[in-house]
């Protein structure tokens, strides 16, 4: 067998960083624009709007506009508001059929003439539905057919040709995002209420799981005491994962911590004196703790913190008696 041709490469080309930050910096500006001269009133009324349903707030979209409205459906959705996507074709061929006099429907349209939403509109209305439309575009067909038009500034695309919708859509993603969250607040929306429509992911992790969730407890720990020889904890030092000893008096408080690295040091600095060291000596009398109701990503965040980074935090009750430990390790283990 003769071996494949290889593909001919292409003229290689560079992209200029004048010419990439003076994009950025247009966008910006049309970005500005819309936010400059988007109409209050207009915003105020369709978050008002989709606040009130009663039903379910579906969105709809063709091509770029059509992912924005999936996009806008399932942020919705996460906020615990009733949201769907609606195919404009597949609607037309029975998912209108969901669709009810209780809800609302948010047409997502840069020109507002998009022939597959006007051809929508007689149908939601057979069904009773409050129709919205979001265009850009003056004196569209949309606003003259829908019950509500919210009317989105547009400057001119970025694409130098001002055709492919690139700054269109940026815009219709910022007003559907920041209307999400006004309507997260008004309704109140609790961290624990987030969080439970999030388990799975470190969204929903860092919301939900507890200290007390992921620490090691009991026989897991590698615990001594500060009378204890160095050399003879060795085992417990290493057997046990979490790169320390923690140390502790007969009632199981804490009085101090021990690592791996500690050991190093002591050995570097000791030589054969380390075998008449007792842990007690050596260890740390003032470790990083936390307790067992703390949220994990705060325990990540207190052993990120300055001065230096450590690896685990011992977990302590009121009363400083040691009841487990949580290692970095065994936050990043469930996707924290």
């Amino acid at each position: 067998m003769g071996s494949l041709a290889s593909p001919p490469l292409a003229d290689p080309k560079t992209i200029s960083p004048t010419d990439l930050l003076r994009l950025f910096k247009s966008q910006q500006s049309h970005l500005n624009f819309f936010f400059n001269n988007i109409d209050i009133s207009q915003a105020l009324t369709f978050s008002q709007t989709l606040l009130n349903t009663k039903g379910t707030i579906f969105f709809t979209g063709v091509g770029k506009s059509g992912f924005v409205a999936q996009k806008l459906s399932q942020t919705f959705v996460s906020l615990g508001i009733r949201s769907g996507f609606l195919s404009p074709l597949d609607a037309l061929h029975g998912d209108i059929g969901i669709v009810s006099q209780s809800d609302v429907l948010v047409m997502l349209s840069k020109s507002g003439n998009t022939e597959e939403l006007l051809r929508l509109v007689p149908c939601v209305k057979a069904k009773g539905a409050y129709l919205i439309s979001v265009t850009s575009l003056e004196g569209n067909l949309l606003m003259g057919v829908c019950d509500f038009n919210v009317h989105l500034p547009l400057e001119r695309e970025l694409c130098p040709f001002n055709l492919a919708p690139v700054t269109s859509t940026a815009i219709q993603m910022v007003f559907g995002d920041t209307v999400a969250i006004a309507l997260m607040a008004a309704r109140n929306l609790t961290r624990d209420g987030y969080s439970s429509n999030h388990p799975a992911g470190r969204i929903g992790k860092s919301l939900i799981f507890k200290v007390r969730d992921v620490m090691k407890k009991q026989d897991e720990l590698p615990i001594c005491k500060e009378g204890d020889m160095i050399m003879d904890q060795l085992v417990e030092l290493t057997s046990k994962g979490c790169g320390c000893l923690l140390v502790i008096d007969n009632e199981q408080h804490l009085l101090g911590t021990f690592t791996d690295g500690d050991l190093r040091r002591t050995l570097k600095s000791s030589g054969e004196g380390i075998f008449k060291l007792t842990v007690g000596e050596m260890c740390n009398r003032n470790p990083r703790t936390i307790g067992s109701e703390a949220m994990a990503i705060d325990a990540m965040k207190k052993m990120e913190s300055p001065p230096s980074p450590v690896q685990f935090l011992p977990v302590v009750n009121d009363q400083n008696i040691l009841i487990g430990i949580v290692t970095l390790h065994g936050l990043v283990s469930v996707g924290l």
